[in-house]
């Protein structure tokens, strides 16, 4: 069954083909980190609004067409940036919470129908970009995936 796109408050990027959503509230990195990510080789999907959509294997993050390959830079203003229009949401990062010292590598978080392997992180880190490529190379090589919550209803909610 197909369900309407959640719309999450959230920056993201495509490392390797992968999906990587940034969360937070405003101020707390999202673009920032995004941008030093692209630096790193990763590829725009959007900035500040994402749909999520079920895809054929799991989530998909797709671009919002009204502000494709748009991202902001604070102080500085809007930049555009190569970009794809969609990636299958491969992990979350939630950059307003503190990270643990030893996360647990099990971590997941709800994000509408979905439990998507996630982690706290702080985003302003020098050392932040390869933290987030070693989450991830991490999440990929134990085969963790999104799974669908067993619920019954779908949670609308926004990230």
């Amino acid at each position: 069954m197909n369900r309407p796109a959640l719309l999450a408050h959230a920056t993201a990027v495509a490392i390797d083909g992968r999906g990587v959503l940034l969360t937070g509230g405003s101020g707390s990195g999202k673009s920032d980190l995004a941008l030093r990510l692209i630096e790193r080789g990763a590829i725009l999907i959007c900035d500040d609004c994402c749909d999520i959509v079920d895809g054929p294997d799991g989530p998909d993050i797709h671009a919002r067409p009204s502000i494709a390959g748009q991202i902001e830079m604070r102080g500085v203003g809007i930049l555009e940036r190569h970009h794809v229009a969609s990636a299958p949401l491969a992990m979350m990062l939630q950059l307003d919470r503190p990270p643990e010292r030893m996360p647990d590598e099990d971590g997941r978080i709800a994000l509408g129908g979905w439990s998507v392997p996630g982690f706290a992180l702080a985003p302003f880190e020098v050392s932040a970009p390869l933290k987030v490529e070693a989450l991830l190379r991490r999440t990929v090589d134990a085969g963790r995936y999104p799974m669908r919550l067993e619920t019954s209803g779908y949670n609308r909610g926004v990230a």
